[in-house]
């Protein structure tokens, strides 16, 4: 199969499960044998831009013409089978949609957020979960600032949103949920449900497993309030206050709160702030972890440190909303705190370190639903499948336009 990636890659200051899932799929791809092209835009080339032309972008979040023109050119030059949309913002745009239309290529797309529903993509406002503009106007996204606290910023988004909302609707042949709760969000926004599929992302095998009971909890991932960052870090405090687990905390990762993480680290034999890690040295702590610790408190449409933590056979602690709900068992692979809530989270860190037995018991089972349900070889199969489907999907439209246009305008049967 020959497949074009579309994806607009998010700066790589920070850790990005997206950008991780897009280069992972391609990886897989390419392994099995099939050809695979990218066509990407990079947000690490924003800062090298003129002033005008950082100036220009969000003039071009909505539709940018550049775009259209390059990709269609492309699309009719190499005629793949599909075309895979994950992220188009900030340079890429909805414009690739009518490259996909002009070129007659079908166009399948990952939802890896809510960004079809809200204009920052988080279903969140304020540290609580919000889902004003859902079925409705991103109006109350503008009047709230609700990306980057801007009203400013935010305006970009909600034009995109509400100027190409029926053209992603209709311009996409499958669209690949990566959770049942996201897809069900989605559904009761008005997405066209016989096009929402879920497809699940994949881990690839770490090659390392934990052997041992394991020497720290681990919080990996960005450090922003909706990951539940300020909540772990209260949570943390009432337990070093009633004599701690008996191993520290290491948090690793980088973000807006990382001088908050860095100054409440500082000093302390219970914390430590390890910086950003490379993916080895991810996989290493997530193996040597008595457990993986997930509070966010926005919903995630995926969690893709649960399934790392499965894979090399490590229970998760993590919020019981959102996607965390369908990959973790609660009391089986891991433990689901209420989520929001520090005393919640507090107890289930003390019960997931306080029985050994009972831990590796979790783990074992967590590697089980890894070989399951999240292998590279599980994630290639139904990626494949919902190719063929799209396909399939877009020839029969084909097909019925051909019979159309030999009846004649005229013909009513």
């Amino acid at each position: 199969m020959h497949v074009l990636v579309v994806h607009n890659h998010y700066a790589s200051a920070q850790p990005s499960g997206e950008n991780k899932v897009v280069d992972q799929e391609v990886a897989l791809l390419r392994a099995a044998g099939h050809q695979v092209d990218v066509f990407e835009r990079r947000s690490d080339t924003i800062g090298s831009r003129s002033l005008l032309g950082k100036a220009a972008i969000p003039l071009l979040v909505p539709w940018n013409p550049a775009v259209r023109a390059e990709l269609t050119a492309k699309l009719r030059a190499e005629r793949p089978d599909v075309v895979h949309i994950h992220n188009v913002f900030p340079l890429l745009s909805p414009a690739v949609l009518a490259a996909c239309a002009d070129a007659g290529v079908p166009a399948v797309a990952t939802l890896h957020n809510y960004t079809q529903v809200c204009p920052p993509g988080t279903l969140q406002r304020d540290g609580r979960p919000c889902t004003e503009c859902v079925g409705s106007t991103p109006l109350p996204a503008v009047r709230h600032g609700c990306y980057r606290n801007s009203r400013l910023a935010t305006v970009p988004l909600a034009v995109s949103l509400s100027v190409n909302r029926r053209r992603w609707w209709s311009g996409v042949e499958r669209f690949f949920c990566i959770s049942q709760s996201q897809r069900d969000v989605l559904v009761g926004a008005g997405m066209p449900a016989e096009r929402l599929a879920v497809k699940h992302n994949f881990v690839p095998d770490p090659g390392t497993r934990r052997t041992d009971a394991g020497e720290h909890v681990l919080y990996l991932g960005r450090l922003a309030e909706a990951k539940g960052v300020r909540l772990l870090m209260t949570a943390w405090d009432e337990i070093a206050a009633s004599g701690g687990v008996g191993v520290p905390l290491v948090i690793a990762g980088s973000g807006p709160l990382e001088r908050e993480v860095t100054a409440w680290a500082a000093g302390r034999d219970d914390v430590r702030y390890a910086g950003l890690y490379d993916t080895a040295e991810c996989q290493k702590a997530i193996a040597r972890s008595v457990a993986v610790v997930a509070p966010s408190t926005w919903l995630e449409a995926f969690g893709l440190v649960a399934v790392e933590a499965m894979a090399a056979g490590v229970p998760t602690v993590a919020a019981g909303h959102g996607a965390f709900v369908e990959l973790v068992e609660d009391g089986t692979t891991g433990l689901l705190h209420r989520p929001n809530e520090t005393a919640s989270l507090a107890s289930c860190l003390r019960r997931i370190a306080a029985d050994p037995d009972r831990n590796r018991e979790m783990g074992r089972a967590a590697r089980r639903r890894y070989e399951q349900d999240f292998s590279p070889a599980v994630g290639l199969e139904r990626l494949l499948e919902e190719y063929r489907t799209a396909i399939a999907g877009r020839s029969a439209k084909a097909r019925g336009g051909d019979i159309r246009a030999s009846r004649g305008d005229g013909d009513k049967r």
